[in-house]
């Protein structure tokens, strides 16, 4: 069978929906914009491409943006292309040196651009059979990058978002941008998170930076009551709690009852939901360190010390495409908690999460991080890092890596704390502990982490910024 894109269906979400969490002068700016965007592409299609509907924050990014512009009455579609095991391990080779790592140390020579090419070319018909020269496609990563010149050749504005990057280059940053370059010069216009990102050869008049936003009235980010918080997690399988209750809004708001059941690493029965949490939520890449949170869970002693239980939380790995790193980096961490004594491996619990029901999924991690006393992104590398502002919009305080998007994030002894040197295990130990005894100077951040996502973080933010790049492009001028 060859590769062949396919739609992501996506329901509209009213735009008025989301005013009540805007300040009021940012609610009605955020009418006059879904008006606006009405008149603009009225007769045009917006497109996004990506390399998975699930598992990462770029889907999630695009499921908000997707049901927003719908909701505002413009046509807007989501299709994701198909891939062969060697394309995608090329991606992620391309995605490591994109943040300055080696990965798995193999080439970026002719012969993966060769196999780049031949997917690309098999994905390109059957959307360029649907996309007409007034659309308008937004190219989001590394793995669709070779539809530019394609999109280009019909007379399309194509635009390529890039969601990762780092700040500092390197011989693997180098040798990442000179395999994507031939596709990115292709592009009307590169969307970067930060402008740390933007390479050097990117002229300035074809660089944007918009950072990513939330969107509160996702299944990952809706308000749940307490009751609900400790149902969920117990229907999970994570928390000891009968389930009765489970109940939440999935992305179509309908309401509905959660049953999906987490696989659970862990000594004993589920937890109680007395016991404090420090949770990290990731992906199983070696970037987010979630071998390196443990460590430093169990070198400090911090169960023991504090009372807390760690819970280390990632995405079931069959269910995610687009990584084939997945799996080996969850086995090492299963490894390195199996070696653990049995009384310190008690004090930590590493989660999967079931891919088969996304709303479900979005929902447990929802609970998970309302139910947490603090919230960790122990980063190697973050183009960003979504998993921070959803936290904080939970009024979490967060413990996190000054690398990337975190610390545009998290505002250090305001919204949380951030270590400087993502490596050195004691000053994370070090800030964990503070938080987790003392809570009211943990209350007091997570007050000031959800103010900090309100202003700043939310949806209508950055839908505005689109808005004014495809205006400048010249979309419905």
């Amino acid at each position: 069978m060859m590769p062949a894109v396919h739609d992501v269906d996506v329901a509209p979400m009213d735009t008025e929906r989301l005013a009540p969490f805007l300040r009021p002068d940012r609610a009605e700016e955020f009418r006059m914009l879904a008006e606006t965007g009405r008149r603009r592409f009225g007769g045009r299609t917006v497109w996004n491409v990506s390399s998975t509907a699930a598992g990462g924050g770029v889907a999630e990014m695009l499921h908000r943006l997707v049901r927003y512009t719908k909701g505002a009455g413009v046509d807007s579609r989501w299709v994701v292309i198909d891939g062969s095991p060697e394309f995608f391990a090329i991606t992620k080779r391309i995605h490591n040196r994109l943040h300055g790592e080696t990965g798995d140390d193999g080439p970026l020579g002719e012969d993966e651009r060769r196999v780049f090419q031949e997917v690309i070319a098999d994905n390109a018909k059957p959307l360029l059979d649907q996309v007409r020269p007034e659309d308008v496609v937004l190219v989001h990563d590394p793995q669709p990058v070779g539809l530019l010149p394609l999109l280009r050749d019909r007379g399309v504005v194509a635009v390529w978002r890039c969601h990762v990057g780092t700040e500092t280059t390197n011989e693997c940053t180098d040798d990442a941008w000179a395999f994507l370059r031939p596709w990115v010069d292709t592009a009307a216009a590169a969307v970067f998170s930060r402008a740390e990102y933007v390479p050097d050869w990117i002229p300035e008049t074809r660089a944007r930076i918009i950072a990513p936003a939330i969107d509160p009235l996702s299944a990952k980010n809706a308000p749940l009551d307490d009751d609900a918080v400790l149902a969920i997690l117990g229907r999970a399988g994570i928390l000891d709690h009968s389930g009765d209750g489970a109940v939440f809004a999935d992305s179509d708001d309908r309401e509905r009852t959660a049953d999906l059941e987490a696989q659970v690493r862990r000594v004993g029965g589920p937890l109680s939901p007395d016991v404090p949490v420090l949770l990290q939520v990731s992906r199983w890449d070696r970037l987010k360190d979630m071998a390196g949170v443990l460590r430093a869970f169990v070198d400090a002693a911090l169960g023991a010390e504090t009372g807390a239980h760690l819970l280390l939380v990632g995405p079931d790995v069959s269910g995610v495409t687009d990584d084939p790193e997945g799996k080996q980096v969850l086995d090492e961490c299963v490894a390195m908690w199996e070696q653990l004594p049995s009384e310190t491996r008690a004090t930590a619990s590493l989660v999967s999460l079931p891919m088969d029901d996304l709303d479900q999924n979005a929902a447990i991690v929802n609970a998970l991080q309302r139910h947490a006393a603090v919230v960790a992104q122990k980063s190697l590398r973050e183009g960003f890092g979504l998993t921070v502002a959803e936290a904080m919009w939970k009024g979490r305080p967060v413990v996190g890596s000054a690398v990337g998007g975190i610390q545009d994030q998290v505002r250090d002894g305001v919204d949380g704390l951030l270590i400087a040197d993502p490596h050195d295990l004691g000053a994370f130990a070090s800030a964990a502990r503070t938080l987790l005894t003392d809570p009211p100077a943990a209350q007091r951040m997570g007050a000031a982490a959800h103010e900090r996502v309100r202003d700043n973080f939310l949806a209508d933010r950055d839908l505005a910024q689109w808005g004014t790049l495809l205006a400048d492009l010249g979309v419905g001028g």
